[in-house]
């Protein structure tokens, strides 16, 4: 089984956009987002995944995660089937200590929101937190793709 172990913070400003060593856009959308399971299709520039994601552990750090690549053909058709509300965002690649953050910029209904994420080994992992993280949001449902699919940021005001 595939664990995935992360945290996620929302970040203060755009600093990091020059600390980025990579960045890809990125489209997505879920053909089922129950709390139970999430079943995702991505496109992120030129590669196509198809991801199962379980429910997340009483921190909300740990899940089981399965993803394999498929044709981008095929995703651009399944995202034709997927739930209403496809996500659209920038992903940077953001080095710090030996870990790299995934720094997601929202677009559309999700606009001004910037939301952080580092991978992990373990829970109790100990890892750099650059000067432009913010609060941290691990575990709140709100801030999961699959729920600002459903109900995007520009309603939370």
């Amino acid at each position: 089984m595939n664990t995935e172990i992360e945290r996620k913070f929302l970040v203060k400003n755009t600093d990091f956009k020059n600390e980025s060593y990579a960045k890809k856009n990125i489209k997505q959308g879920y053909l089922n987002s129950d709390k139970i399971r999430t079943v995702r299709v991505r496109i992120a520039d030129d590669k196509a995944f198809i991801t199962i994601k379980g429910t997340s552990n009483a921190s909300g750090t740990t899940r089981f995660e399965w993803e394999k690549e498929i044709k981008k053909q095929d995703a651009e058709n399944l995202l034709l089937l997927c739930e209403p509300s496809i996500i659209d965002k920038t992903r940077y690649l953001v080095k710090a200590g030996k870990h790299t953050f995934e720094v997601d910029e929202f677009y559309g209904d999700n606009k001004g929101l910037i939301v952080a994420e580092i991978e992990l080994t373990h829970e109790n992992e100990v890892f750099t937190k650059p000067k432009w993280l913010k609060t941290e949001v691990t575990g709140q449902i709100k801030y999961y793709n699959s729920s600002i699919s459903k109900h995007p940021f520009k309603d939370w005001m």
